[in-house]
């Protein structure tokens, strides 16, 4: 059975235990704290109060997608046309979307290691292989050409900023990594979801360097729209047609309601605002940690802090377990992300304010002097 191979999300495991502490300090949850903008609720609002409740077209709002194509030219330079563009129920409908075109039973799919765990159980649900290749902090956490070499990959998958370590991707790895693949005819997934949560520098959208490249991204981080569950697909023009008639049979079309409220989304003064409160964050989270823990760099983008715990334990999952029992701090285990060397590491994020996050600090600087 597919499903056999299938892992837990073992954050969300943690998310269910932790929920039992009135009092828990959370560092385990990938999702923003704060609210939406106003214009976006009041576009929800509006969309209610005019009955917005039936389907809309399979690839999506027209008037949506054309503030995405818009977007991508004002950030990137880059021009899409709207038809290329597919909204989907969550970025994860998206990668269903993305692994159906480019995946036939059997063939295998590059995925780095550490790497976030639903990729590789999106894979296992469509008898896809997964073929795992390690990466550490010796180059940032970047996938390189060398390790493509006599993998027999039919796609590849890189994601930037990366979940659960924060890196990006360089502009001249990604264009590496995508000259290699054309030229080998693999196709190129680039899961963008963190795009705009880039703190020191700018981001590449895999665009830049491949027009045919499948790029994902979603509404949930930088929009602050997570239980909206509405993400976007970005397909190559050949594979339009082909795109829309999977989302006709998977979900007919994303969540309407959803897709009018993000109409109001592109709001640049409200997206500067909520990327400088996680700079703010993270600058404040990772002084704090890396008095504590080994954090090998600082992230530069999404709210993730990777932090080595191998001077306290050797099994950073029992730890997790322990600390949340004994203090009441939820972490997420690094067994959650892939094998290579995970275990010794724990994702912390930063997704709470300040005060929230201080205090998860206070409570693991007394308890680790115990734990010596």
């Amino acid at each position: 059975m597919r499903y056999d191979k299938m892992s837990a999300f073992i954050v969300m495991d943690i998310v269910r235990e932790a929920a039992k502490y009135p009092n828990a300090i959370h560092f385990e949850i990938g999702q923003p704290d704060l609210p939406p903008s106003e214009n976006i609720k009041m576009a929800l609002k509006n969309a209610v109060e005019h009955n917005c409740f039936a389907y809309t077209e399979s690839l999506g709002l027209p008037a949506l997608r054309e503030k995405i194509c818009q977007y991508y030219d004002r950030t990137y330079g880059v021009t899409i046309p709207p038809h290329r563009v597919l909204l989907t129920p969550g970025s994860s409908g998206a990668f269903l979307v993305a692994y159906t075109l480019t995946l036939s039973d059997g063939d295998k799919l590059g995925l780095t290691d550490p790497s976030y765990p639903c990729y590789k159980n999106f894979a296992y649900m469509l008898d896809i292989q997964p073929e795992f290749m390690p990466v550490d902090y010796h180059n940032c956490y970047q996938l390189r050409v060398e390790q493509l070499k006599d993998k027999n990959i039919k796609a590849l998958q890189i994601s930037s900023p990366a979940n659960p370590t924060g890196n990006i991707y360089t502009p001249e790895c990604l264009k590496e990594l995508n000259d290699y693949c054309i030229e080998h005819k693999i196709d190129f997934i680039s899961d963008e979801l963190y795009h705009g949560l880039v703190y020191d520098e700018t981001a590449s959208t895999a665009l830049q360097f491949n027009p045919n490249a499948y790029v994902i991204n979603g509404f949930s981080k930088y929009f602050c729209m997570p239980g909206m569950r509405l993400g976007w697909l970005i397909v190559p023009e050949h594979k339009v047609r082909e795109a829309e008639i999977i989302a006709q049979n998977i979900f007919i079309s994303a969540p309407t309601l959803s897709q009018y409220a993000a109409l109001e989304a592109f709001d640049e003064e409200f997206l500067a605002t909520t990327k400088q409160i996680f700079r703010q964050r993270r600058d404040f989270l990772y002084n704090e940690l890396k008095q504590l823990f080994t954090i090998e760099f600082k992230p530069q983008g999404a709210f993730y802090l990777w932090a080595d715990v191998s001077k306290y334990t050797d099994d950073s999952y029992e730890f997790a377990k322990k600390m949340l029992r004994e203090i009441q701090v939820a972490a997420t285990p690094g067994i959650d992300f892939g094998t290579n060397g995970t275990k010794h590491y724990l994702r912390f994020a930063y997704t709470r304010d300040i005060e929230h996050l201080r205090e998860g600090v206070e409570r693991m600087k007394t308890w680790l002097k115990k734990q010596n």
